[in-house]
């Protein structure tokens, strides 16, 4: 990365999550100042694991606390993601107001990690940064008029859409963590999805690493600018889960599939299974993200080979010994692609 020539400060919404807690340690990587805003920041700043990061009360719900933790900061990155799906109607359109009345008070940018939830069956397989926005689904439509309220607010923007999330500690709660049993050694690998349709894959340190180098071209940057992160498609998306069981030496294994229905079954009184079949169309048609803007931009994405990142996100997720060897060239079995 280019380092600035002066410190830069950034303040992170959403630090203990896992594309937070990545853009934030990108972010001190590349030698910004990093503030991060928790309700507990005590409890926070101990379990985070953002050695550097310097932690400040307050509620992303309240736009006079994000207004001030954000005094001095260039960049806000808006990471707040309320786990579980839960109350989303409720919080992630106030907490996406407190963020632009806080870069409105401050001239800084936005930046907000953005995913596939947009898209409806008629995007197309090959999603580019105009394509239609038609979600089917009520996450996709709070997603997208969340977007619409932050690109219409007048402050600047960077908006970074990529495909499911991985390679975090904190991704227990991510389709790749429940592709194994976090904390466990790996014996078998779920796949979610309908074999031979592709998927999208982000790899966290990668996603966050194309985040900062896009934040440190602010000179370069529209005001209102949006990006598509590549990361990792699968043309075959069963390829993930056969890379898990690669890289955790039990190639032999199966690939089984998702309980869907029991899913179907329980979604009336389970409300997470609900939203979780909710989004079931992902998984049954392919949805590749075109990243050709974001190489003309920048040069190259950022992008570790497909082994050695599901390598870091299992171990992440304490799947693998500790004596595992995840260094570059000591796995000749990890593959390049």
């Amino acid at each position: 990365m280019t380092h600035s020539l002066e410190t830069k400060t950034a303040l992170v919404i959403g630090a203990t999550g896992g594309v937070g807690g990545a853009v934030a340690k990108a972010l001190m990587a590349d030698g910004w100042r990093v503030k991060a805003l928790n309700r507990d920041p005590e409890r926070a700043a101990a379990g985070a694991g953002l050695a550097g990061a310097e932690w400040i009360r307050g509620d992303a719900m309240k736009a006079a606390d994000v207004i001030a933790a954000a005094h001095g900061v260039q960049l806000i990155v808006h990471a707040a993601n309320p786990p579980g799906y839960r109350d989303w109607d409720k919080l992630i359109t106030p907490m996406m107001e407190s963020s632009i009345a806080a870069a409105k008070a401050t001239g800084a940018r936005i930046l907000l990690p953005g995913n596939v939830y947009n898209y409806g069956p008629d995007a197309g397989a090959v999603i580019t940064e105009t394509s239609p926005e038609h979600p089917m689904t009520r996450k996709g439509k709070l997603r997208v008029e969340m977007e619409r309220r932050l690109l219409a607010s007048g402050v600047k923007t960077l908006i970074v859409r990529a495909g499911d999330f991985y390679g975090s500690r904190m991704a227990t709660n991510s389709w790749f963590g429940q592709m194994v049993a976090a904390g466990k050694p790996v014996r078998s690998a779920v796949y979610p999805g309908v074999r031979g349709v592709g998927h999208a894959w982000a790899y966290l340190p990668d996603l966050a690493e194309t985040m900062v180098r896009l934040a440190e071209q602010e000179n370069r940057l529209e005001d209102r600018a949006v990006f598509n992160f590549g990361g990792h498609w699968m043309e075959r998306g069963e390829d993930m889960a056969r890379a898990i069981l690669r890289v955790a030496g039990q190639p032999e294994r199966r690939v089984r599939g998702f309980p869907w229905p029991l899913v179907v079954l329980a979604s009336p009184v389970v409300p997470l299974f609900h939203e979780i079949l909710e989004m079931r169309y992902l998984w049954q048609r392919p949805l590749r993200l075109d990243n050709r803007k974001l190489v003309a931009f920048l040069g190259e994405e950022p992008h570790t080979p497909l082994d050695r990142a599901v390598a870091g996100a299992l171990d992440a997720l304490g799947c693998l010994p500790a004596e595992w060897p995840l260094v570059a060239g000591a796995v000749p079995a990890l593959q390049n692609a």
